[in-house]
């Protein structure tokens, strides 16, 4: 395991943790109670700002039971680019409500989890043509 810098704002609440020995994502928990309308958008803040490891970015994802708040990541998911680390670089979840009645996030619930990811910046070399076979276009490998 490696070593990461990390800051918490609210320091009552715990260090985010990796539930099982085989987890990927490590949970976050919102640091305040958050009330979302219906139909609406509530920022969950996540109580961290990270530093990456080298050729990192954070993967930022609802949990697999977030949905049962009635809630969801209105973006799908979030980056977190390397150099989002600084002082006040507190990671949220923006979160749609998409059910009729007000959702509460209280604080300290597991909403959000992160994964650190590794990536390559692309150096483009534009072609004319490319060499491979073309395959038959998106979504052509079926429906089952």
């Amino acid at each position: 395991m490696k070593k990461i810098k990390i800051k918490r704002f609210d320091k009552e609440l715990p260090l985010p943790e990796y539930k099982t020995r085989g987890a990927a994502g490590f949970d976050l928990t919102a640091r305040e109670t958050v009330k979302i309308k219906p139909g609406n958008v509530g920022n969950v803040m996540l109580n961290i700002a990270v530093q990456k490891p080298k050729n990192c970015f954070l993967l930022l994802a609802a949990r697999s039971s977030t949905f049962k708040f009635g809630v969801g990541p209105i973006n799908g998911i979030g980056i977190g680019d390397p150099d989002f680390c600084g002082d006040r670089d507190e990671y949220r979840i923006p979160l749609y409500n998409y059910t009729r009645k007000n959702v509460v996030i209280e604080k300290g619930t597991r909403i959000a989890q992160a994964v650190f990811v590794k990536f390559v910046r692309a150096n483009w070399q534009e072609v004319d043509k490319m060499k491979n076979k073309t395959r038959g276009g998106f979504g052509t490998t079926g429906h089952k």
